[in-house]
């Protein structure tokens, strides 16, 4: 053996836990509660590795280590050609052993997964998990004790809430654009009174929007759009001279 036997602590099992310990016990000194979410993906196309759609069905409360001490990282508020985008970005670290104990041997996971949700209590927000690093710290005493978890806000696209947390599951009623959801006014109900139990309702398409909200512009919009260009003729696009 090249290296001092009475040094060598890269193959004792017992320093190894012992410095996993101390690690789990910092976190939950200096960590904070947050809930993890596993994805579950149903109808799962494994040639285009996709999913129809996506359900967040169970929670766990785990014991997380937040790492940026100055702000979110990423790009922040994103002023793009579409829209405004929030991408801002945390990252958690977690310990191999609690995240095993927890989540992993519950839905036999051997890591957090991409894709799956973490809530951030601090902001009341929910990050989804984009790269989980291994090797964060490399390899104290010949081991690696931590998962270092990089997540981006989470940008709902149509998935089901069922955790069992009030203000998450909240997100699938309030921009859910299932139909099914919803209970649709007839001509004679009244737009204003709430038709089910959620108290959400598609209008009529029949019915006058300006009746439903006097501040739309929708009759403004209209006239103006009728100046650009005259629909009657029988082919206002072409340029052979035919209409």
């Amino acid at each position: 053996m090249a290296t001092n036997f009475f040094f060598n602590n890269f193959q004792s099992s017992q320093e190894q836990l012992l410095i996993e310990d101390l690690i789990i016990e910092s976190i939950k000194i200096y960590g904070l509660d947050v809930y993890y979410f596993p994805r579950t993906k149903v109808n799962y196309d494994g040639i285009y590795a996709e999913a129809s759609i996506s359900e967040f069905n169970s929670q766990y409360m785990v014991e997380m280590y937040v790492k940026n001490v100055d702000g979110f990282k990423g790009d922040g508020d994103f002023l793009s050609k579409f829209n405004l985008e929030i991408r801002d970005q945390i990252t958690f670290t977690i310990a191999r052993r609690s995240f095993y104990n927890e989540i992993g041997s519950v839905n036999n996971m051997i890591r957090p997964l991409e894709g799956d949700l973490i809530f951030f209590p601090l902001n009341n927000k929910v990050f989804e998990i984009k790269f989980v690093e291994h090797e964060s710290i490399f390899y104290q005493l010949g081991s690696l004790q931590l998962w270092d978890i990089t997540c981006e806000l989470f940008e709902y696209s149509g998935e089901v809430f069922n955790t069992g947390i009030e203000e998450i599951d909240r997100v699938y009623v309030d921009h859910s654009l299932d139909q099914t959801k919803f209970a649709i006014l007839t001509e004679d109900a009244d737009p204003y009174r709430l038709v089910d139990e959620s108290g959400y309702a598609l209008v009529n398409e029949n019915y006058d929007i300006n009746t439903m909200d006097p501040t739309a512009d929708n009759d403004e919009i209209q006239v103006e759009s009728n100046d650009f260009i005259d629909f009657s003729e029988r082919d206002p696009f072409s340029e052979n001279g035919v209409y």
